[in-house]
Parts: C-alpha cells; structure tokens; sequence
C-alpha cells in the first residue's frame, strides 16, 4: 500500500479543543496526519457530534446499562447528599475510579464493533491523567501489533518530577496498566525527547519503542479573529497564555517586568504584559499587582483558542513559563505556535528542559522562572530592539519550524511504516 493510502483508527478521548490545552494538541496532530495524506477515522470521547474537515469521526456513546455507570453515579449520589467522597477508598482498592472502568468500557465495545476500515495503524490520544482510549486497546489483544500508543505526560503521577510528583490512589496498579501499555505497544510516541528518557527510567520498554513526534502547530482558526479591546497592539507587549498551576510561578516574570519598568519609565506607557489563563493559586497577588502596574493585564479567566492564537501571532514577545525544578521534560503544548508565531521566546524555567533543548544552549532569551534580574534584562533587551524597529523583533528559527512542520511528521511516520 502507498504512503499516501496509509489508514490509521484513531482513538482520542476528546475533540473539543477548548475543553484542554491538551486536547488542543492531540486534534492539531489528527488535523497535520491528515495533511500527510492519510486516511484517518477518529472514535472520540467527547459525546457529542464533532466534525474535523475530510475526516470520518464516530463518537463513541457512553454505556449507561453497566455495573460500573450505576456505581460511578451512587458514588457522585452519596457525595452530593452526604459530604462523603467515597472515590479515593475504592480507587485505592481498584487502582481506577467506576467512571473511568465504565468509559474503558464504552471505548472498547466501540471499537470492538468496527469491521470496515481495516487501518494500518491505531494510534491511541488522550490528556491528563487519564489514558482510557490506552486501557481500551490494551483489553483489544488484536489490535496490538498495530498499536501506536502516544504518551503525552508522565504516568502515574509519581513519575514526574519534583515538584509536580504525588501518589495517586491506587498507584500500583496504574503502574502495572502503564507497564503493561509499555510492553504491548508496537511503538510509543512522546512529544518530547527529554520525556522519552525520563520514562524509560520507569519503563524501560518505552527507551526500546519510543518515537519522537513533537507537538503540532495548529491551523484552527477558521475566521478573522478580532482582536479585544484590551490588546495595545502598537506597544511592545509581553504574551503568558496558559492556566498558572500551582508549580509554575509567574512572580518573576511580573517583578522582572516591574523592575524594567522602573529602570525604563517611559515603558510604561508604550508596554504591556498580558497573562491570560486560569489563574487559581496567584489570583490575589497578581490582582494587587494589576492594581500596582497600570499596564499589566490579567484575563477574566479562560481565553478562548482562537484568540489566543491570534495574540500569539500579533505580540512582540511570547513567555513560556515552566515550574521551578532540574528538569522539564514536557514539551509545552503552545511551543509550536510561539515558534510559528516567528515572536521572540522568553524562556523561563531549567535548564534541563525539552524547550530549552531546542531553543539551543546559546539561545539568550532564557532564565530561571525566580531570577529577577535577569528577567528585567532580557525584556530591556528585547525593548530597546523594539524601539529601534519592532520588525526586527523576530525568532527566526527555520530549524524549528522545520521540527513542528508537516514534512517533519510525514518523514517521522515514514519510518514507522518502513520499520
């Protein structure tokens, strides 16, 4: 069969791209398999009627006459009514909650039902700390030699890195489902070089069947997106877009900002830093800092895809803020579109991270997320450039938009159609 008639089954627990920034992700590569010229049918989770263009997509019902949904819905029952969350005891007990058994079992009946596309390949996609559509195919045996399991996170969760890492409820067996997905996989697919490594210290199988597909640059606007009144697009200005977990502390970045402020008080008026995302853990400092700097702004919460998308592209600088630690495996969601956006990248976090890696050792615009100082310097840096003539504000990096391309992709998948 030729490249261009390659068929892959795709099984993704989501479609809705604002629900995630993962989900973002996994429909931006479903949309770039496309572009490579495959045939592709997707079985989603979302449970509802999505449509991805000149792609068949099946959303997959949820079963609601097994043992598991009656339990999941007893559960939610008892919590509501009595106070009493009864889901870590049994997630102890059983490794998973009832409601993810029960959506392991709506995928996996779905699939088992599909007799007429034949695929090539069945490439399992999902977000979080979930991996149902991964559980779904581990209890299909058969379709295992055709298996490309895409691994987008540490799992479980004691496998990441300080200071993200914890013991979930029921960790040994999610171990022993992740060894298990590790060992009967054809291939495992990571967006990141650095996360490959970093599980193979848990799973060794995954150094011998690991593929590197970095996360896509996405090409899901559809309509000319206006820009909201907020946006000063004539001044130079500071892009973060992206919830603020707990891990990933924007102080630096707001204090490095106040202090080229006050070094550059002419900035001031001609500037802006824009944090648009969840913001949970800082919301009251970074409210009393809205109120200190007139020109930082702070979203009203979620911002949706599109005119993140369209901001990215039209800022003088994009921020991509990792937490404080050794190491970053994780390639960030929104890498390739800062690259695409041909923006600056302010990178802020370790050294030791898969950004960073391939920003390159000798990229300048790169500190750690608490060095003030340092922060302050590279946006006087970056500004003063801008005064001259902000056109000259680019990233200019053809080696990686080559990376997050769709050549890069075809070429990746070729290999695995050739091995």
């Amino acid at each position: 069969m030729s490249k261009a008639l390659l068929k892959i089954l795709i099984v993704v627990e989501s479609l809705d791209v604002n629900d995630s920034s993962a989900t973002k992700g996994r429909v931006a590569l479903i949309m770039n398999l496309k572009q490579c010229g495959y045939v592709l049918k997707v079985f989603h989770y979302t449970r509802r009627k999505i449509t991805l263009s000149g792609i068949e997509c099946v959303a997959i019902p949820e079963k609601k006459w097994t043992v598991w949904y009656w339990l999941s819905k007893a559960q939610l029952i008892i919590k509501r009514w009595f106070k009493i969350n009864l889901n870590n005891h049994f997630e102890e007990k059983l490794g998973f909650s009832f409601a993810f058994f029960n959506d392991v079992k709506s995928i996996k009946d779905s699939l088992s039902k599909e007799n007429s596309f034949n695929p090539d390949w069945i490439l399992t996609l999902s977000k979080a700390a979930s991996f149902r559509p991964h559980m779904a195919v581990l209890k299909l045996p058969k379709l295992h030699e055709k298996w490309l399991a895409y691994v987008h996170d540490p799992y479980p969760m004691h496998c990441y890195p300080e200071p993200f890492n914890w013991f979930q409820p029921g960790y040994r067996q999610k171990e022993v489902f992740f060894k298990e997905v590790s060992k009967k996989a054809s291939y495992t697919i990571f967006p990141s070089l650095l996360l490959n490594k970093w599980m193979g210290q848990y799973f060794p199988k995954f150094l011998d069947k690991g593929i590197v597909i970095p996360h896509q640059a996405s090409e899901m606007v559809s309509e000319e997106v206006l820009h909201p009144d907020w946006f000063r697009g004539e001044n130079f200005t500071i892009l973060h877009a992206g919830s603020l977990m707990k891990p990933r502390n924007p102080k630096g970045l707001v204090e490095g900002y106040q202090l080229f402020l006050k070094r550059n008080p002419n900035a001031e008026d001609n500037s802006q830093l824009l944090l648009l995302g969840q913001k949970s853990y800082f919301q009251a400092y970074l409210n009393e800092k809205e109120n200190e700097v007139n020109s930082l702004y702070l979203s009203v919460g979620y911002v949706d895809f599109n005119t993140v998308l369209a901001l990215q592209n039209s800022v003088s600088v994009n921020v991509i803020l990792e937490a404080k630690s050794n190491i970053s495996p994780f390639l960030p969601g929104k890498f390739p579109h800062c690259v695409m956006a041909n923006k600056p990248i302010i990178h802020l976090g370790p050294e030791k991270s898969e950004a960073y890696r391939l920003l390159g050792k000798q990229y300048k615009y790169h500190a750690e997320i608490d060095d003030i100082e340092n922060i302050a310097t590279i946006i006087e840096s970056l500004y003063q450039t801008w005064l001259k003539n902000n056109n000259t504000l680019q990233l200019n990096r053809q080696d990686l938009e080559d990376y997050v391309s769709v050549s890069n992709l075809k070429q990746t998948f070729s290999k695995i159609i050739k091995s």
